[in-house]
């Protein structure tokens, strides 16, 4: 989403959501981070879309004549190999299913196909709504549109289902970023520092993580943006957070 879109009212709308519905439901569990480890990250990252495929680090960056999609070393937090999208492109969430990587983009009503290991172009799908987050369980695709609804979509990126999302029988809206760990799609709440933990075949909420502090207010600037980006590595079980326009990406693991 851009810095215009992150207006005031929004941010005061998110807040209010995600506060009525903590103080209404005692039965979900609330957890904080602790941080592992830290690594540099791109402070030029606009970040969107943040996954593991194959032991590697996938990012793709939005901002109109910024988007991109890249594989990233950890370590560095440098770009291993980058694709750039046409200037009037704002590139949104990414994931891979069978082979595929889809990256989805904002207002333009396309999303993008490659080869996720080559990042050769593979086709292009005319897509009716906004893209915001994306994941995948391996089966089908997870998308965020900004809404308290998660749309379950197939590979040619046709509906199967949606899902709405509650915590206490109440919506909670401005999903982001998606990420599927352990059988459960974690997702940024939009302009928040919480992450909530839905359950996919109902949407209920059945955790919320509270992400606030992660970056240091020494470590931020004018251009520092808000959280988002969850990525998990099965292959060691790892889970890494960072933020838009942030200059470093955190392992971190829930709390009590």
């Amino acid at each position: 989403m851009t810095r215009i879109f992150k207006a005031t009212i929004l941010s005061a709308f998110a807040a209010v959501t995600i506060a009525a519905t903590q103080s209404c439901n005692a039965k979900v569990e609330q957890y904080r981070i602790e941080v592992v480890a830290q690594f540099p990250h791109d402070t030029g990252s606009y970040t969107q879309g943040l996954f593991f495929y194959d032991g590697t680090l996938y990012e793709t960056t939005g901002q109109y004549g910024e988007s991109s999609i890249r594989t990233v070393d950890l370590e560095s937090g440098k770009a291993l190999r980058k694709l750039d999208f046409a200037e009037k492109y704002f590139a949104e969430g990414s994931a891979v299913l069978d082979g595929k990587l889809y990256v989805l983009t904002w207002t333009n009503r396309v999303a993008y196909v490659y080869d996720a290991s080559t990042l050769e172009y593979v086709k292009a799908y005319s897509y009716p709504r906004q893209g915001w987050g994306l994941t995948s369980d391996g089966k089908v695709l997870y998308a965020s549109d900004g809404s308290s609804r998660i749309f379950v979509l197939d590979s040619s990126l046709n509906l199967v289902r949606s899902i709405d999302v509650r915590m206490d029988g109440r919506p909670v809206r401005y999903l982001n970023e998606l990420e599927w760990i352990d059988g459960r799609i974690w997702a940024n709440v939009y302009t928040t520092d919480m992450i909530v933990i839905i359950d996919p075949e109902d949407g209920t909420v059945e955790a919320t993580l509270d992400c606030s502090g992660l970056l240091p207010e020494k470590l931020r600037t004018p251009r520092t943006d808000v959280l988002n980006g969850i990525a998990y590595d099965p292959q060691n079980g790892k889970i890494y957070l960072t933020g838009k326009y942030w200059p470093r990406l955190y392992e971190i693991k829930p709390v009590r």
